[in-house]
């Protein structure tokens, strides 16, 4: 599973202002940044950057690791 979010991150975007239109048409994400993060798709780190920077949150407070229990660790 590895990493996932912690919270819904367009929820998160919304409530500060930052609706998919204006994400998109300001060009904050690409279209299919935003198609990943409503299926809670894995994101590149240049884009969890900017995710953190518009949150004001640190990656901790982003993603949390979830161990796939299928593997042998």
């Amino acid at each position: 599973m590895g990493m996932i979010f912690k919270f819904d991150v367009l929820k998160a975007l919304k409530d500060k202002g930052y609706t998919t239109y204006r994400i998109r048409t300001d060009k904050i994400l690409s279209e299919s940044t935003v198609q990943k993060l409503r299926k809670w798709k894995p994101l590149s780190w240049e884009n969890i950057e900017t995710l953190c920077k518009l949150l004001n949150v640190q990656p901790g407070e982003l993603l949390e690791y979830k161990p796939d229990t299928a593997e042998n660790v």
